[in-house]
């Protein structure tokens, strides 16, 4: 099989897709963070932090403020500890947090739901957020300067039609877009150089014949569908007109799914006016059963190469954290990383070179992307299948190319440098040009 790379032509900007869930939580010892800063993760989204109930101490609304009663203009009302320690160590590693306001997901809900509920008072709830965002971007209540640019109302109002079913969302459809109307307003009014935005949808199975576990009803899914229009209705109407500056969303299908769903997203927010709405696929997991395998590395690896050919604008793969089965990229027993985090390693290299390319590969289901900056070039090639391929690759440029090296990862090897040209079964290869130097270049 052949890849061809044109070294000369800019197809577009490489796109911050390596973003994660969360972070490589072990109690409170940050020993596996530096990890984060050594993939380049630009963005940790901020949900289903520490565990059930968001470990009764991060990030969530309940638990930043604990008692709904008390003043949100009263810095003594806030409980900012935990989130305060978690959020210093991602700034620390050069993570920006994207900060979800809301409530940790309630999947033991039919013994008792308890945080999950519409908020009583809709604008008390919006001056709580403010509270929280003037602490790590104002100052406030002995805070920081952050500049936390995103901040997500809610997740996955949409999880279930029926109420009693609703893992996420104790309330109507209705009542969701009243709270987003409310917050949205109210946090863009007192802070309109932020993005404000939502909903993190539970996505667009009913689009395709895609089933996962987590998505396997119809009627499921195509309310997930009926969410979306009702809600991007409702926003851009005259009487309840609201800011969306993202619209976020979830899928836990394949690649070429993954482009139909971002196509449709993009097509709808067209549709309603909503040009200048990033899109965001910030849950997203090529598959959990696959943890710790090359296959895990290869999948997440030619997701990356998907979407940053898909209408897109930043993805964040779900998850980051350690004692969870969709926790990827750590070894909860060894402390160390799965193969699936040199995925990130990986894609992070051509990030930083900023600059797409053209690069296509010969064969159907071999995926591949390009960057470059001014002496460097790097291509990335996942082999997420079971063959083993000999591969060729055709160069086009003007520059005279003075180095050529790859590493690779597969069943047997870790990123580890080679000289061979053949892509093994379930594998990345990461390969590295340099160019001739000269004052023009420099």
């Amino acid at each position: 099989m052949t890849v061809s790379v044109n070294f000369d032509k800019i197809t577009g900007r490489i796109k911050p897709l390596h973003g994660i869930g969360n972070a490589p939580l072990l109690g409170t010892n940050p020993k596996l963070f530096p990890y984060l800063k050594e993939a380049g993760i630009p963005y940790s989204r901020l949900h289903d932090t520490g565990g059930r109930y968001g470990g009764g101490c991060f990030v969530d609304i309940n638990n930043v403020f604990r008692d709904f009663d008390r003043d949100p203009k009263d810095p003594d009302s806030y409980d900012f500890a935990f989130t305060d320690w978690l959020i210093t160590e991602l700034v620390q590693q050069g993570v920006k947090p994207f900060y979800r306001l809301g409530t940790t997901i309630e999947n033991s809900h039919r013994i008792k739901a308890y945080y999950i509920y519409p908020p009583k008072d809709k604008l008390k709830w919006a001056q709580i957020c403010e509270g929280i965002i003037r602490h790590y971007n104002e100052g406030w209540a002995s805070g920081f300067y952050y500049d936390i640019e995103y901040w997500e109302i809610w997740n996955e109002p949409d999880n279930e039609p029926n109420i009693e079913d609703n893992p996420m969302w104790k309330g109507t459809m209705e009542e969701y877009f009243e709270l987003y109307k409310v917050a949205s307003n109210y946090l863009k009014d007192k802070f309109p150089h932020l993005k404000i935005g939502g909903y993190a949808s539970c996505g667009f199975y009913y689009l395709s014949e895609a089933v996962v576990e987590s998505a396997n009803s119809s009627t499921r899914t195509g309310y997930f569908i009926h969410f979306f229009n009702e809600f991007l209705k409702f926003i851009t109407s005259e009487e309840n007109k609201s800011p969306l500056d993202f619209f976020s969303w979830h899928s836990y299908a394949n690649p070429q799914e993954n482009i139909k769903y971002a196509k449709y997203a993009r097509k709808m927010l067209d549709e309603y006016g909503l040009y200048d709405t990033e899109t965001i696929l910030n849950e997203w997991n090529p598959g959990i059963q696959y943890r710790s395998t090359s296959k895990d590395c290869a999948n997440i690896a030619a997701m990356f190469c998907a979407l940053q050919k898909a209408p897109v604008d930043k993805a964040m793969y779900y998850d980051g954290q350690v004692h969870t089965s969709y926790g990827g990229m750590f070894d909860p027993v060894k402390q160390d990383i799965f193969k699936a985090y040199y995925a990130f390693y990986a894609f992070n290299k051509l990030y930083l070179l900023s600059n797409e390319i053209e690069c296509s590969s010969s064969k159907e289901g071999i995926y591949t992307i390009a960057a470059i900056d001014t002496n460097t070039a790097r291509i990335l090639i996942s082999n997420p299948t079971e063959k083993e391929y000999n591969l060729a690759i055709q160069t086009y440029t003007r520059k005279k190319i003075t180095s050529v090296r790859k590493h690779i990862v597969d069943r047997d090897k870790n990123f580890e440098e080679t000289d061979e040209n053949r892509l093994t079964p379930e594998s990345i290869i990461l390969i590295e040009y340099e160019f001739e130097r000269n004052e023009k270049n420099d």
